[in-house]
């Protein structure tokens, strides 16, 4: 039995697709499960749309999620001449013949089709003719002679059997007029070559199967299991596409998205096992198996994505959850000094209780992250003599002490609301607003020990208070 090899074959023409993503960790989950090799292939025969700075984003954002493939990336552009050899054999053993029509002949084709309101289908106008009766200035198409009658039927892994008439199936093009071949062909051409046994991939590929299947047979290679996975739709039942927001892998991880949590989502999304909803990574190899996905389409649902990262946000220790902190920090936010980060890394118990995203917790931890006070104009109104009494007497009463911690600052908090006849927001709000410039945020007690005496100090020094 052959080791089972899967891969991934994005086109370097925009960034990763959350569909993409979905795909390319179903894949890698089924070889590591059965102790097989998982491959990267880059589609980049689309020269005009192909970008070199597309291709290094898919492989980072692949290593972001934590998805590693064996080997070198295997380059489909630097594979055409065997495309083409594969094409011409094609031609040379009859499964495959060349098309003159010209590109107005197919318009028009085309446009009758329309019309009947039929799916148009080439009306293989040049397979039985002979090449002596062909036009001598027309480039021709190679076409693949596809079966005419009959049904064909594919075992689909995920999808069970699916059949399909063979007339339905047009005789499609392998070489265009400029000798550059199609997708089709070199996909196949490509798996065959990688030694691919399990091809999975969307269920918008499922017509590209049963091309592909023909020219395996035409070639007689060995074919490979195929596995179709239904498509993610919107939340509101349509398909997915890169205009959605939030239909990239780099949406994500530009609001503070963690890896860990977005693989985990995109693991349930459309595959169970049991009841078990969170799973560590080994745990998703031990687990994983083309049996546990389902056969309707999937909705993202960004509620849960949140609710699924909010989770491991809880329960991640927080030394891991700060190095993401501070990685996420450095790509879209900005470097966060050394002091501040050590204050940041002692409060997260605190900063990240409201938190659903990394960018929560920057947001949450602005007051230490600034250095100046940013206040909010209408909070700042609340600002009156008492509360200007309040901060003074507190100021003097932080001067007496060196430790900041609850158990010392509680008996003063509660003294200055016994001394001001007040309660604890009258004394708490007041001091929140000076320190943070919003009467919204953490606890009190966090703050000024988030901060320290300095910067407290400082911060209740602003002329504004006075």
């Amino acid at each position: 039995m052959k080791k089972v090899a899967t891969r991934f074959a994005p086109s370097p023409t925009g960034p990763l697709h959350i569909g993409g993503v979905r795909t390319a960790l179903f894949n890698w989950l089924y070889a590591k499960n059965q102790k097989g090799e998982f491959y990267l292939r880059v589609e980049d025969t689309d020269k005009e749309r192909s970008k070199e700075e597309y291709k290094n984003q898919i492989i980072k954002s692949l290593k972001w999620i934590g998805i590693n493939y064996d080997g070198e990336e295997y380059i489909q552009s630097k594979k055409i001449q065997d495309h083409i050899k594969v094409a011409n054999e094609l031609l040379k053993s009859g499964h495959a013949y060349k098309c003159y029509c010209s590109s107005e002949e197919i318009e028009e084709q085309k446009k009758r089709a329309k019309q009947k309101k039929i799916p148009y289908i080439y009306d293989r106008k040049w397979r039985d003719k002979k090449e002596s009766e062909a036009p001598k200035d027309t480039k021709p198409v190679i076409r693949f002679k596809s079966k005419i009658d009959g049904t064909s039927i594919l075992k689909d892994l995920v999808q069970g059997d699916v059949e399909i008439d063979n007339n339905t199936i047009e005789d499609f093009i392998i070489l265009r007029n400029d000798g550059t071949p199609t997708y089709n062909l070199s996909a196949s051409v490509d798996d065959h070559q990688m030694n691919m046994t399990h091809i999975i991939r969307g269920d918008d590929h499922k017509i590209n199967t049963f091309k592909q299947i023909q020219i395996y047979q035409a070639m007689k290679w060995d074919l490979p299991s195929f596995a179709h996975i239904p498509l993610i739709h919107t939340i509101d039942g349509k398909k997915l596409s890169k205009r959605d927001k939030a239909s990239t892998l780099d949406d994500y991880s530009k609001i503070g998205i963690m890896p860990d949590a977005l693989r985990n989502y995109l693991l349930r999304l459309g595959w169970s096992y049991k009841d078990k909803e969170i799973f560590t990574l080994d745990e998703s190899v031990k687990y994983f198996n083309l049996e546990g996905i389902g056969k309707s389409p999937s909705k993202l649902d960004m509620n849960r994505i949140l609710s699924m990262n909010e989770h491991y946000i809880k329960n991640i220790n927080e030394k891991d959850l700060f190095v993401q902190f501070s990685d996420y920090c450095k790509i879209f936010k900005k470097v966060i000094s050394n002091d501040k980060s050590e204050k940041i890394k002692n409060s997260l118990t605190f900063l990240k209780n409201k938190a659903k995203t990394l960018e929560d917790i920057f947001n949450n931890g602005q007051y230490i992250i600034q250095e100046d006070v940013n206040f909010n104009k209408d909070d700042l109104k609340l600002i009156d003599n008492k509360a200007k009494k309040v901060i003074s007497e507190f100021k003097k009463e932080l001067m007496k002490i060196d430790n900041l911690s609850r158990e010392i600052l509680e008996p003063i908090i509660n003294n200055l609301i016994k001394t001001n006849d007040t309660n604890f927001k009258g004394v708490g709000q007041p001091l929140r607003i000076a320190l943070t410039g919003s009467k919204f945020g953490p606890g009190i007690y966090d703050i000024i020990i988030s901060l320290g005496k300095e910067d407290v100090t400082k911060r209740l020094n602003n002329k504004i208070f006075t």
